[in-house]
């Protein structure tokens, strides 16, 4: 890698609540008071968004927007693949987390002889799919897209041909599914489950460190421990929704939020472990809503951890 870009994505269509297409902005405002802000320092580049979905009617109510979903996951494959093809280290900030999806696919089209191990850390598991979702928000099946399980065992839903076809699609995008194993993911904070993704989890012996366990270990040796279990794969992606932090100590600027979540020095600790191991190819952040939010306290938040993950990501991995 030569150097850091920051890769814009907007798109907002997958999350349940209005507001995340709005969270880079936030977070751009937060940088204002910094004389070393990392958008004047890094080179920036989108994705277009097919945001204008939200003012048309829906016709999945299985995989709400789906569609528009796929044309996203196409634009953002490509940009990540471009970047990583060119030698650029991708941090990818995100309206909401369906975003992920495209990200592993855009990583996998770059390596597709690479195991990947994926670090999520975040308040839920999204290991929906359309068989399974009690809402129909595709910000919560992006890693189900990634490691093509439609976890017919747990179905409730009767998805429509339309849905189906571009669930297909989200899957093999890249040619290449699935593209992960679900034994290279690690959860780091996931607390909010519902009983399929439970069983998805129970099912692959998907490894979640809770708060609980890293107040208790110490967020050195579980990072270290995740790590380790990851040992085996050639190239590790971190994914950080701001919903893995604790609201009432942060911000309920964020659309899913959960109580009883990480400290912000908590997550800048887990950040400079992951971020130092020399196979990280990629990070992303997601999920800040600002219309949710009070004084932009979320992205404020988020922009600190932000800027120490580019200052490690620079120093480890880029330099």
């Amino acid at each position: 890698m030569s150097e850091i870009t920051i890769l814009e994505n907007k798109s907002e269509i997958g999350a349940g609540t209005r507001g995340a297409s709005l969270g880079i902005e936030a977070l751009k405002l937060a940088s204002t008071g910094d004389e070393k802000s990392l958008f004047a320092k890094y080179a920036s580049t989108q994705i277009d968004h097919r945001n204008e979905l939200l003012l048309q009617h829906n016709a999945t109510p299985n995989a709400i927007r789906i569609e528009g979903i796929v044309e996203v996951y196409e634009k953002l494959q490509a940009k990540v693949f471009d970047l990583l093809d060119t030698h650029k280290f991708p941090v990818v900030l995100a309206a909401d987390h369906a975003s992920a999806g495209g990200t592993i696919a855009g990583i996998k089209k770059k390596f597709p002889e690479k195991r990947l191990g994926v670090i999520w850390i975040d308040a839920h598991a999204d290991l929906h799919s359309p068989y399974t979702t009690p809402s129909g928000n595709v910000h919560g099946m992006p890693l189900a897209v990634s490691i093509a399980d439609d976890n017919q065992e747990s179905r409730i839903n009767e998805p429509d041909e339309t849905t189906i076809n571009a669930w297909e699609r989200l899957k093999q995008m890249g040619d290449q599914s699935p593209k992960l194993e679900a034994t290279d993911i690690v959860f780091f904070g996931v607390r909010d489950t519902e009983a399929p993704e439970e069983y998805l989890m129970n099912k692959h012996r998907i490894k979640n460190f809770t708060v609980e366990e890293c107040r208790e270990k110490g967020m050195d040796s579980c990072a270290n421990s995740a790590l380790a279990q990851l040992g085996d794969c050639d190239l590790l992606y971190v994914s950080f929704d701001v919903d893995s932090m604790d609201p009432d100590i942060v911000s309920y600027g964020t659309g899913t939020p959960v109580p009883n979540g990480f400290y912000p020095e908590e997550i800048k600790e887990l950040m400079g472990q992951l971020l130092s191991d020399k196979r990280l190819v990629c990070v992303e952040m997601v999920e800040i809503n600002p219309l949710l939010d009070k004084k932009n306290k979320m992205a404020e938040t988020a922009y600190q951890i932000l800027k120490e993950s580019v200052e490690i990501i620079q120093k480890n991995i880029v330099e």
